[in-house]
């Protein structure tokens, strides 16, 4: 009986050993209560962070936009005075007594201050007449033949064509010249 006994002592210690270790509803409670805290201060701080990440967004967008909406404010500026001198010249043309000598040296005037504007901005005109013809840079808008100028060269410029720094802004409406049906009938 002493060995059971002795058995039942030791069950009993291990018991009370558990016991001891198992913390008491009230430290439960507490640290429960610390967890729910941490995890209300981490969640605020979550949404916080998302609500301003979403702000930041429509900034972003609201800034995009404005910027689509006025990037060409500064050439547009320079232009409305090429605008102001046309309206002038006009008005000048409507004068039934208008020196035509004057108003084309207005218009003229006009014309090399839009090529400052034009320079001011990096956009070149694209010299194409002699050229040959390059469809990356032409677009040909007839052919015609000619005995003085070599196959596929530009001989003749409808609309100049345009580069802004090294983009193609708008192709050059050309002529292009083709071999008269006299040469090709001596091959």
């Amino acid at each position: 009986m002493s060995i059971k006994k002795e058995e039942k002592n030791i069950k009993q210690a291990e018991t009370e050993e558990r016991e001891e270790e198992k913390p008491d509803c009230k430290t439960l409670k507490e640290e429960n209560e610390k967890l729910e805290a941490e995890n209300a201060e981490k969640t605020d701080k979550f949404l916080r962070l998302l609500a301003e990440f979403e702000n930041f967004k429509k900034r972003v967008a609201k800034q995009a936009s404005d910027l689509r909406k006025y990037a060409n404010e500064s050439i547009l500026k320079d232009i409305l005075t090429v605008a102001d001198n046309l309206d002038r010249a006009i008005f000048s043309a409507k004068i039934e007594k208008a020196d035509k000598k004057a108003l084309l040296q207005g218009v003229e005037l006009t014309l090399s201050e839009l090529i400052k504007i034009f320079e001011k901005y990096e956009v070149t005109p694209i010299r194409s007449e002699g050229k040959a013809f390059d469809p990356n840079f032409h677009q040909a808008m007839t052919k015609q033949e000619s005995e003085e100028h070599p196959d596929n060269t530009v001989i003749n410029e409808f609309q100049k064509g345009y580069m802004i720094c090294d983009r193609l802004l708008r192709p050059a409406m050309v002529v292009v010249s083709e071999k008269s049906k006299k040469d090709e009938e001596k091959i």
